[in-house]
């Protein structure tokens, strides 16, 4: 039987974090099983899963620590690898203008109406045109039995007239 971990991890942005992480991981037997990690503002971060046999997880668990020492910084939980049901995402592009508070407005409706972000990756880039800036968002969700896609698509643009939702293939 193996003990899943998550590790999130944070260090100033170079190149061979993930090595050093996949390194240590396969050192005591590890098995990186999923993960995501992005460059931001100079910083590199990541979440990831992994599965270790319970014999190895101490040692496994003091090596990761001892990354610290090179700046990664990285914090570990233990988890249910089944804990993640099969139930159907449904994936969504957004684009509008962007305007403080905007992730914010968008997460309290999601949440006030039982729509679980499983995935949720931003950012911001001028429109071609008038160089106004644009928020995008690529959404994965869960969503509830009792929600279609066209009525969460009519939900989100209720936010503001600016604001266009597209259902996409996931």
């Amino acid at each position: 039987m193996s003990n899943y971990l998550v590790l999130t991890v944070l260090a100033d942005d170079r190149a061979g974090i993930v090595n050093q992480i996949a390194t240590t991981i396969k050192n005591h037997d590890g098995n990186w099983m999923e993960s995501s990690m992005s460059r931001l503002a100079g910083k590199f971060a990541g979440i990831l899963m992994l599965e270790v046999d319970p014999a190895q997880q101490a040692g496994l668990e003091k090596d990761l620590a001892a990354l610290a020492s090179q700046g990664i910084k990285i914090s570990i939980d233990k988890s249910d690898a089944n804990s993640d049901d099969e139930t159907e995402l449904s994936c969504l592009e957004i684009v509008a203008n962007d305007r403080a508070g905007i992730v914010g407005e968008i997460s309290a409706l999601l949440a006030k109406n039982g729509v679980n972000l499983v995935s949720l990756e931003t950012f911001c880039e001028s429109a071609p045109m008038s160089a106004d800036m644009m928020f995008h968002a690529q959404i994965f969700a869960q969503l509830p039995e009792t929600m279609s896609e066209d009525q969460l698509t009519e939900l989100l643009e209720s936010l503001s007239d600016d604001l266009m939702v597209e259902i996409v293939e996931g």
